[in-house]
């Protein structure tokens, strides 16, 4: 009976469409700056059509935040998104597991839509098996809340394959809901859909292959342009729904156009966030050490091709 229970309430928290993975605002002395959540959430959900969101990660600067700060970031996300946003997963993954279960117990308290989490990458662990080990050890701190493994090998270097992680983690893992899949390696996102697309959430992580990832089977999408180009995105998802892959592989293409041009720059969280603020105007202040701060001469350059694209308004 309570496993019926279980099932039925994950089956509430399936993800699929966007997903912005949000920035975390600072303050010019690289403080959080929570004071601008609530204005970040109306302009998701008004501007970009974006409902759904994931606190914490890469683009949140997570792994660069303490425990406190992070507790606080996604309590206010989850305050000011009532009512407005659909759903708020919880990226809890860090070096020690003590913290990362502390940030699984204190998401469940919050009552997040779900909690996600990246494998350690100082110590890492040294088999597939091992990792689900780890997995199962932080999801068990927030028993009944959806959990998703963060695949990030360019930043982790644990790079197994994903299929093989799978093979029966439902039994290890109740809370097992799917996967942040962010990684150019399609054979091994393709092997996962095919085998595993009846039974867990596929979202992608690349925004500039995204729609290579949906002919694949991908359920949904988490990524940082999703937050000043949900609009664009949500637009290219209902040409595929129309059966327009013409059209939605020219919208893709503005996406690669301008990604290409600014990762020659360096594309990094400094150049995402300015070119957040440039679009939307919310004060989110720079990025935390050992980040950088985006120069004046990318901003300029990031500002140029914004106009030519006319993405600002």
């Amino acid at each position: 009976m309570e496993d019926h229970v279980l099932e039925m309430a994950m089956c509430k928290s399936r993800l699929s469409g966007l997903v912005a993975a949000t920035f975390t605002p600072m303050t010019n002395d690289n403080e959080i700056n929570l004071s601008v959540i609530g204005q970040y959430v109306d302009y998701l959900v008004k501007i970009q059509g974006v409902r759904k969101i994931f606190v914490n990660g890469t683009t949140g600067e997570g792994m660069s935040l303490s425990v406190e700060e992070r507790k606080l970031v996604a309590e206010e996300w989850i305050k000011q998104g009532k009512g407005k946003l659909d759903q708020v997963i919880i990226h809890v993954g860090a070096l020690s597991i003590k913290e990362s279960q502390e940030l699984a117990e204190h998401a469940a308290k919050c009552r997040a839509s779900g909690i996600a989490v990246i494998s350690p990458f100082f110590f890492k662990p040294q088999s597939a098996d091992v990792l689900v080990e780890y997995l199962k050890k932080v999801a068990s701190s927030a028993p009944g809340v959806p959990f998703y493994y963060y695949h990030l090998p360019e930043m982790t270097g644990v790079s197994f394959n994903v299929v093989d992680l799978l093979d029966g983690i439902e039994r290890k893992i109740p809370t097992f809901q799917g996967l942040k899949f962010t990684s150019s390696d399609l054979l091994d996102f393709g092997l996962c859909v095919n085998n595993y697309k009846d039974k867990f959430d596929f979202l992608f992580g690349k925004d500039e292959i995204l729609l290579s990832a949906i002919v694949l089977g991908a359920t949904g999408a988490v990524g940082s342009t999703y937050n000043y180009i949900g609009k664009l995105y949500n637009q290219m998802l209902m040409d595929i729904e129309r059966g327009d892959y013409k059209l939605a592989g020219e919208r893709q293409a503005v996406v690669q156009e301008f990604i290409g041009y600014v990762s020659k720059l360096g594309f990094g969280v400094a150049e995402n966030k300015t070119t957040m603020i440039l679009i939307s105007d919310i004060p989110l202040g720079p990025p935390r050490l050992p980040l950088l701060k985006c120069s004046e001469k990318k901003e300029a350059e990031i500002l140029a091709k914004l106009k030519t694209l006319g993405w600002l308004s």
